[in-house]
Formats: structure tokens, C-alpha cells, sequence
């Protein structure tokens, strides 16, 4: 499945909602669209939905490091929220929760 993000801006929140599959044959076409409307809103927050992500690999691990570091540069927040359990082990195993918050917002029993 090819992969996709819809983005809602609200209050100072950007909220990207990301779906399918990120790899490394759609990553770039995911991280350009995504730094877009990170710099076209320059939010306070930016919240990277990854509930309707099915698979991640470390292209996507990197997508999301990089989209770190850019909102950071702009004084921003980044927080990821929902990742599945596939997404959240790697996410976990490469450390990433030390850098940026994970929420659960629709999980149960979490």
C-alpha cells in the first residue's frame, strides 16, 4: 500500500495524519510533502498521527528523526501519537521516545 498523510491546521496544532506504508519507495515523496506544511504553518505543535500506519521501515524511522530535527530548528514540538505495536517496537528500539513524545490516544489498555 502506498502511503499518504492529510494534514489539519488549528491553533497553533499541525496535525499529520500518515497511512499505509512508509519505506524507502515512498519516503521522500512523504517527507517533502510533510516539511511543506511544516514550514508553510511554522505550528507550535506538530503531531504525527501514525495510527493508520501498517508498515514502517528505518526509511521511516529517518522521516521521522528528520521532521525532529526540522521542527525543532523552528522552535516547534513534535509528538507522535498511536503508532501500532510493529511501529512503536521500532521506534522504541532506536531510542526514539528519549527525543520525542509518544501518545496514546486511542489504544486501550495501554
Amino acid at each position: 500500500m502506498t502511503a499518504k498523510c492529510e494534514t489539519e491546521y488549528f491553533d497553533g496544532i499541525l496535525a499529520i495524519n500518515l497511512y499505509g506504508d512508509i519505506d524507502h519507495h515512498n519516503a521522500k515523496q512523504l517527507r517533502e510533502e510533510i516539511d511543506d506544511n511544516i514550514f508553510l504553518y511554522r505550528a507550535k505543535t506538530v503531531i504525527l498521527d501514525l495510527s493508520k500506519i501498517d508498515f514502517m521501515d528505518s526509511s521511516g524511522l529517518g522521516l521521522i528523526l528528520g521532521r525532529y530535527a526540522k521542527v525543532t530548528e523552528l522552535g516547534s514540538t513534535l509528538i507522535i501519537t498511536n503508532p501500532n505495536q510493529g511501529v512503536e517496537k521500532i521506534l522504541k528500539l532506536a531510542g526514539t521516545q528519549k527525543l520525542i513524545k509518544i501518545k496514546y490516544t486511542e489504544r486501550t489498555g495501554a
